[in-house]
C-alpha cells in the first residue's frame, strides 16, 4: 500500500493534484507543511499536519516543517471571518523556538538519515527581500483575477469586514514559500488542511510559471465533531500539546470522552494502528459500546505519541482513582492518592474564609471553578456539583471544616468529568 492509499483509507486525503501518488511511488520525495506560530505551543488542531509529516517520513520520504516566522507577521485569511492581531518579532521568535522543540519530539531529525526531517523558517528568505523586489519577482507571475477567484478571498470580500491588502497578499507569500523550497530544498510536495487548498495551488502555479517546474499537493479534510461542536475546543479553551498548558490527564480525558461516531473516525486519523487492528476494535466496540474500547484505544495511542508512556500511565492512574469506583466515599482516597492526582486542576482556598462560613456559590466563584456566582448557582440547581463525592443540593449550603479530606483537601466535581482539588490552608 503506497502512502496515498494508506492516508486515503484513514480519511486523510481530500483534494489532490493529479500525479501526486505516482510521484510518491516513483522516488523519495521532499514534502512540507506550514505551521502557524501565533502561540508558543501547538494544539491538537496541529496534530493532523504533524501526523501527515510522520506518515511521509515513515514511508521513506523527507519531511520539512515550515514554521512561518514571516507569514506569522501577516495573517492567513483562510477560514477566518476577520483579520487577526499581528505579533511582534520578539513574540514570534519565542513561539518559533517552542514550536521547533515540540516538532523535534515527533519527527526524526537525525542527519545520518537520508530522509531526515528539517525545520525551515520563511523569515530567513523574506527578511532581506524588499517590497519592490517581491512585486517584481513574484507578483507579476500571478494575476489579480487568479487571486480573487480563491474561495478564501471571495468569502472575505463578500463579507462585512472585507480584507486588508496585507491579508490579500498572503497567498502570494505562501506561494513563494513553496517556490523557494522547490528551488533550494528540492521540495515538490505541499500538504495541509483543506482550507489551505487555494494557497497551496498558488504555490504550484508559481512554480509552473516562474520556474517551469511541476509540483504536487494534497490536503486533509478539516476535523469535525459529530455534534457540530468545534474540534479541539473545551470549556477551558484549546487542547494544547504543551503539558504545562493542558496536562496529560486532561489531554487523555479529551480523547476518552469522544462520542462513538467521532471515535470511529478519529481512531483512523490520530493513531498509527494498522487497518486490521482498527477493524477488530470497531467490531468489538459495536458489539459492546458500553466498554468504550474504541475510546480507550484512541486515548492511549495519541497520549503515548504526544506525551510518552510515563505521562500516559499517570493519566490512566488518575482516571481510575477518580472514576473507577465513584460509589466509594472520598474518604477512602489516601492523602497520597489526592496529592498524586497528576493533571487534576489544583487550587487554594483560605481556611479563614472557610471557618467564617462560606456558602457553596461563593466558594465556587472565589476558587474560579466558575467564572460567576450565577453560573455556579445554576449548576448546583441542575445537580451538577459534588464535593467529596456528595451532591450539593442547595446553593446556600455552607462548607464546614469537618468536610476536609485529611484535614486539608476538598475534591470538587463539576459535571461528569471535571475534577478540582482544593487545598484549604
Amino acid at each position: 500500500m503506497n502512502l496515498i492509499e494508506e492516508l486515503s483509507w484513514r480519511g486523510m486525503v481530500q483534494d489532490i493534484i493529479p500525479g501526486t501518488s505516482e510521484q510518491l511511488s516513483r522516488e523519495m520525495t521532499t514534502g512540507y507543511i506550514g505551521f502557524d506560530p501565533t502561540a508558543d505551543s501547538l494544539h491538537i488542531g496541529s496534530l493532523v499536519p504533524i501526523l501527515l509529516l510522520v506518515h511521509l517520513q515513515r514511508a521513506g520520504h523527507k519531511p520539512i516543517a515550515l514554521v512561518g516566522g514571516a507569514t506569522g507577521m501577516v495573517g492567513d485569511p483562510s477560514g477566518k471571518s476577520e483579520e487577526r492581531n499581528l505579533l511582534s518579532e520578539e513574540v514570534l521568535q519565542h513561539n518559533l523556538a517552542c514550536i521547533r522543540a515540540q516538532l523535534e519530539k515527533y519527527l526524526d531529525f537525525n542527519p545520518e538519515r537520508k530522509n531526515a526531517a528539517e525545520i525551515a523558517n520563511n523569515y530567513d528568505w523574506f527578511r532581506d527581500m524588499s517590497f519592490l523586489q517581491f512585486i517584481r519577482d513574484v507578483g507579476k507571475h500571478i494575476t489579480v483575477n487568479y487571486m480573487t477567484a480563491k474561495d478564501s478571498v471571495k468569502k472575505r470580500l463578500e463579507g462585512e469586514t472585507g480584507m486588508s491588502f496585507t491579508e490579500f497578499t498572503y497567498q502570494l507569500v505562501q506561494g513563494y514559500d513553496f517556490y523557494w523550497l522547490y528551488q533550494h530544498r528540492h521540495c515538490v510536495l505541499q500538504m495541509g488542511g483543506s482550507d489551505q487548498w487555494g494557497n497551496i495551488t498558488t504555490g504550484t502555479e508559481l512554480i509552473r510559471r516562474k520556474a517551469g517546474g511541476e509540483a504536487f499537493a494534497f490536503t486533509c479534510p478539516l476535523i469535525t465533531k459529530a455534534d457540530g461542536g468545534k474540534f479541539g475546543k473545551t470549556e477551558k479553551g484549546n487542547v494544547w500539546l504543551d503539558p504545562e498548558k493542558t496536562s496529560p490527564f486532561q489531554f487523555y480525558q479529551f480523547w476518552l470522552k469522544a462520542s462513538d461516531p467521532d471515535a470511529e473516525k478519529w481512531i483512523r486519523i490520530f493513531t498509527f494502528l494498522p487497518r486490521p487492528d482498527i477493524e477488530d476494535l470497531l467490531e468489538k466496540h459495536r458489539a459492546d459500546p458500553g466498554a468504550r474500547l474504541l475510546q480507550k484505544a484512541l486515548a492511549r495511542e495519541i497520549t503515548l505519541f504526544v506525551h510518552g508512556r510515563q505521562a500516559y500511565m499517570e493519566a490512566v492512574e488518575t482516571t481510575e482513582k477518580l472514576f473507577a469506583n465513584q460509589s466509594a466515599p472520598a474518604e477512602s482516597l489516601s492523602l497520597e492518592d489526592l496529592e498524586n492526582m497528576n493533571g487534576v486542576v489544583k487550587m487554594d482556598f483560605s481556611i479563614q474564609k472557610l471557618r467564617a462560613g462560606v456558602d457553596m456559590v461563593s466558594f465556587l466563584a472565589e476558587t474560579a471553578i466558575f467564572p460567576s456566582k450565577g453560573e455556579a448557582r445554576k449548576m448546583i440547581l441542575n445537580g451538577g456539583i459534588s464535593v467529596n463525592r456528595q451532591k450539593i443540593e442547595q446553593p446556600q449550603d455552607v462548607l464546614a471544616e469537618s468536610m476536609l479530606l485529611h484535614g486539608r483537601y476538598l475534591l470538587v466535581q463539576k459535571g461528569k468529568k471535571n475534577y478540582y482539588l482544593v487545598l484549604v490552608s
